[in-house]
């Protein structure tokens, strides 16, 4: 029987191994999860309880080999990637925080006594991180953070402040990349260091089920043990966000999933003029459209996963699977909606929540443009983001 969500049958190129994890993370979402993510949502907020649960299923640094990792392929982690988002775009977040971007700059950046102290604690998810590139003035171009390192004797002070911070509020440590004598370098900052303030980010729109916050550094004294020290450049932090724009594109293709297949339950049972709408033409032909640009994401992400487990994925590959995934997820979402009509806007349904979220989405890991301008240079040899 033909799956209406998979018409491609993609399930059959994916290893045992690969689907019975992804069949794992859904039930947990199902069983444990997803009836909680709207009053989550509707109150804008994320349990705490919710970290550890996700350190028990292996999900936290899931790519990472070691230390409490799961050391999973990509494209595994990438359909847990696109379960979590499925449910709602918070949670990946959580995730894929945690796990592409304080998690990996560790693993790959910091010291052995770093990954010893940090990595084991949260891949368990008894310690979160975050990550702080992100200034008020500074989001697609990093290059001019005012946020300073400067040295004290043996010492590190930081000052400074970070925007739009995932998991800010929650953090035991925090991933700092800040301006020094030397170019751009990463700091692990204790987030009960004297000096570092976690302020909740005003009253959200959209990624309501997440924590986010502005980060403020004033004279923070660090050890010289703090500085990551195979962090040299933007080079790093670049490396780190590649990481969580991969996961980000399953991720959309989960929430647009859960988008069309509502929308396709809704128009089985919704009757119009005597007969179901999923009976009219253009109730089909909106159907149709989605599971096709459904199709091609998955495909997308399928691919850049399998190119990345062989270990040449290109950063320009990951901006067109972002790019395009997201874009399309939107669309999807918004096209569910018209099919529920008013029902549509209706918290008994997921359709608004995840447009919501995607929006966010659309912006942050490199935002659409910053995306097309990476595709552009990659196509043309020249770099026009000035």
């Amino acid at each position: 029987m033909t799956d209406p969500a998979d018409l491609l049958d993609l399930d059959g190129l994916l290893t045992e191994e690969e689907r019975t994890l992804r069949d794992t993370v859904r039930r947990f979402l199902d069983e444990r999860i997803r009836n909680q993510v709207p009053g989550w949502y509707a109150q804008g907020v994320l349990p705490p309880e919710v970290a550890p649960q996700f350190g028990e299923l292996g999900l936290l640094g899931m790519h990472l080999d070691g230390y409490g990792c799961a050391g999973a392929g990509a494209v595994a982690y990438g359909l847990a990637c696109l379960e979590l988002e499925a449910c709602d775009s918070g949670l990946r977040s959580l995730v894929s925080v945690q796990g592409s971007l304080a998690m990996t700059a560790i693993h790959r950046f910091g010291s052995e006594e770093q990954r010893q102290r940090w990595l084991p604690e949260m891949a368990a998810g008894r310690a979160i991180g975050c990550f702080g590139l992100t200034e008020p003035d500074h989001g697609s171009d990093p290059a001019g953070m005012r946020t300073t390192a400067r040295r004290d004797g043996t010492d590190w002070i930081l000052d400074g402040g970070k925007m739009w911070i995932t998991n800010g509020g929650i953090a035991a440590v925090a991933v700092i990349w800040a301006r020094t004598d030397e170019g751009i370098r990463g700091f692990l900052v204790p987030t009960d260091t004297p000096g570092f303030h976690a302020r909740p980010v005003g009253e959200k729109l959209s990624l309501r089920a997440s924590v986010t916050s502005e980060l403020v550094l004033d004279s923070c004294r660090l050890p010289a043990d703090a500085q990551l020290p195979r962090a040299h450049g933007l080079r790093a932090p670049f490396a780190c966000l590649n990481e969580a724009r991969y996961g980000i594109v399953w991720g959309a293709m989960g929430a647009a999933r859960d988008c069309y297949t509502t929308a396709l339950r809704y128009a089985a049972d919704r009757t119009q003029f005597g007969r179901p709408i999923a009976a009219f033409q253009l109730t089909q032909a909106k159907l149709a459209g989605m599971a096709v640009e459904l199709s091609k994401g998955m495909l997308l992400a399928l691919r850049l996963g399998r190119i990345k487990e062989a270990g040449g994925l290109a950063p320009h590959q990951v901006s067109l699977g972002k790019l395009n995934n997201v874009r399309q997820a939107l669309e999807i979402a918004r096209t569910a909606r018209t099919i529920l009509g008013a029902n549509g806007i209706s918290a008994e349904y997921p359709v608004l929540r995840h447009a919501a979220n995607l929006e966010s989405v659309l912006t942050y890991e490199g935002s659409e443009e910053i995306h097309t301008l990476v595709l552009g240079e990659a196509v043309t040899g020249v770099a026009a983001y000035r």
